[in-house]
């Protein structure tokens, strides 16, 4: 672990994994195109998907020498996001973002076998145990029936990259349908890249057009605060109301995960039930985890007789 992200030196060679700042002497793996995953700027060849790489140009980053292989490295897919991967490399699997249950056009990641595993652990508590898709799909469909009978619009609201594409998918039978402009761009994309979303119009041209004043609808739109302009005048000018999509629902310590009218647990990550379970049937001699509860993660681990703990600096260097 360094300050530019996770360096592995293998045989001579240095792999980036998900770095900050791209370099020019090694292979730099950039696992999915959320911002908080993509380098600032470049600065060598950049290993990633094809989709990563359109979804990242749309948002603002244009990857230059971009490749999506190299000899001795298998991009794995993640089932995170589309074109999320983890990487395969000399025995080491980088899970990057992951989740193993199938959503929608989403198919949950196999899990290869390796020596050393890096994991995320965004979920890696107990409590964070998530509902099982129909039980959601449920859920949502009577919420949005009872509030569509009552001429109330529905606006339903995840991460504008992944969530929302899934929630168009999954709830896009409702209708008018309608879409954040931002949201729209992406379901764009997704859908040039091979994804079929149910389609519809942007708010700026809904508005503009008089279609909100007909109640009710359902508008696909990001994940933002109620504080936020956007929402402050759907609210006002149409009585919308406001369904949010989260992980961080799942748990009553983290109010984030809830300020939204209603709130349901679904996330683009595995449970820590999967994380465990990914964690097993990988095989790994040796686990580092990242991004989360790292160190209650690797404690449990331990508790069950795997090898883990949080990576830090240079201690990955100690096992390979």
């Amino acid at each position: 672990m360094t300050k530019n992200g996770i360096l592995c030196e293998i045989n001579g060679r240095r792999v980036y994994l998900d770095p900050k700042n791209t370099d020019a002497t090694g292979v730099n793996f950039v696992s999915h195109a959320h911002s908080d995953h993509l380098p600032s700027k470049n600065g060598g060849m950049i290993l990633s998907s094809v989709e990563t790489s359109e979804i990242a140009h749309l948002r603002g980053f244009k990857m230059e020498n971009h490749v999506q292989s190299i000899d001795d490295f298998s991009l794995i897919d993640s089932g995170h996001i589309l074109g999320a991967k983890g990487l395969l490399f000399d025995d080491i699997f980088y899970t990057g973002d992951i989740c193993t249950r199938n959503r929608g056009f989403l198919q949950g990641a196999v899990v290869p076998k390796c020596k050393t595993l890096i994991t995320e652990c965004t979920f890696g508590l107990p409590e964070f145990v998530f509902p099982k898709l129909d039980e959601i799909k449920k859920q949502v469909n009577e919420l949005i029936s009872e509030l569509y009978g009552k001429g109330i619009p529905v606006i339903l609201l995840g991460y504008q990259l992944g969530k929302a594409q899934t929630i168009t998918q999954l709830f896009g039978h409702w209708g008018p349908l309608y879409f954040h402009d931002s949201v729209k761009l992406m379901n764009d994309l997704h859908r040039q890249l091979g994804v079929s979303l149910p389609d519809g119009i942007g708010h700026t041209e809904a508005e503009k057009n008089g279609l909100l004043s007909k109640k009710p609808w359902a508008m696909v739109a990001p994940l933002m605060s109620e504080k936020n302009q956007f929402l402050k005048d759907m609210k006002s000018k149409y009585g919308a109301v406001t369904i949010g999509f989260s992980g961080w629902a799942q748990s009553k310590r983290f109010s984030f995960g809830r300020r939204t009218d209603y709130s349901i647990t679904m996330s683009d990550h595995c449970d820590f039930n999967e994380l465990v379970d990914m964690v097993v049937r990988s095989g790994a001699e040796q686990v580092y985890t990242i991004h989360g509860f790292v160190e209650e993660f690797a404690e449990h681990l331990r508790k069950i007789g795997i090898r883990a703990q949080p990576l830090r600096e240079n201690s990955l260097d100690d096992f390979i």
